[in-house]
């Protein structure tokens, strides 16, 4: 009886928490993949199944969108991806992504009645997204729909709408979208002086870390 319960259990978990059907959906120029377990990077093909711990480049002028459920992730040329997570439980989808360099834009549409729980992470940047989609690249963050709280290792969370962007700056602190117009409108600086007024921002080193959220219910 006892045996009996625990298979019954252990059939009914199954059913609830599965894998996540990932794919390789279109494949532009040089992109690459290594699979679980695998040592060596090959070509990716289109309809390739893809699975936890795959590792995907993209080479110069080259791009890859994946298909994870309900998620397409955009992988922009010279970007290094790692999917760490792909899971589906009951009616919720878990999708996390470590974003090492380069580019990415994430949607998410789950079906009405089911939700998606998205994440892109680094090391220094936080960016909670209630939302269906938004570009990063380690340093910038644009938001195409929705809204993001954004926040760096320094300073606090600000929320980016749709149409609005923000970056990380020298301090470790991120931009608000107003000084970002602002900045957008002011005359350049004379040349040799090195000066700018408004919101200062440097390039991210590879490996700098952040995370990115989505969490999205269809109505």
């Amino acid at each position: 009886m006892k045996q009996f319960l625990f298979l019954t259990i252990f059939v009914l978990t199954g059913m609830l928490l599965s894998a996540q059907n990932a794919v390789i959906e279109h494949v532009t120029g040089n992109v690459e993949i290594k699979q679980p377990g695998e040592k060596t990077y090959k070509n990716a093909v289109v309809g390739e199944t893809i699975y936890k711990e795959t590792d995907i480049l993209t080479g110069f002028k080259s791009f890859a969108i994946i298909k994870i459920g309900s998620t397409t992730i955009t992988a922009r040329p010279l970007t290094h991806l790692t999917l760490t997570e792909i899971q589906k439980m009951s009616d919720v989808e878990t999708i996390d992504v470590n974003l090492q360099a380069g580019r990415v834009r994430v949607e998410v549409k789950p079906p009405v009645g089911t939700k998606a729980h998205t994440s892109v992470k680094g090391p220094i940047v936080t960016a909670s997204v209630r939302g269906t989609s938004f570009e990063f690249d380690t340093n910038n963050l644009y938001v195409n729909e929705g809204t993001v709280s954004f926040g760096g290792d320094r300073g606090q969370n600000i929320l980016v709408r749709a149409g609005e962007n923000s970056r990380l700056d020298q301090s470790g602190a991120v931009t608000t979208p107003k000084d970002e117009k602002i900045s957008s409108l002011m005359p350049p600086s004379p040349v040799g002086t090195g000066a700018r007024d408004g919101a200062v921002s440097v390039p991210a080193s590879v490996g700098v870390n952040f995370t990115i959220e989505l969490k999205y219910k269809s109505q």
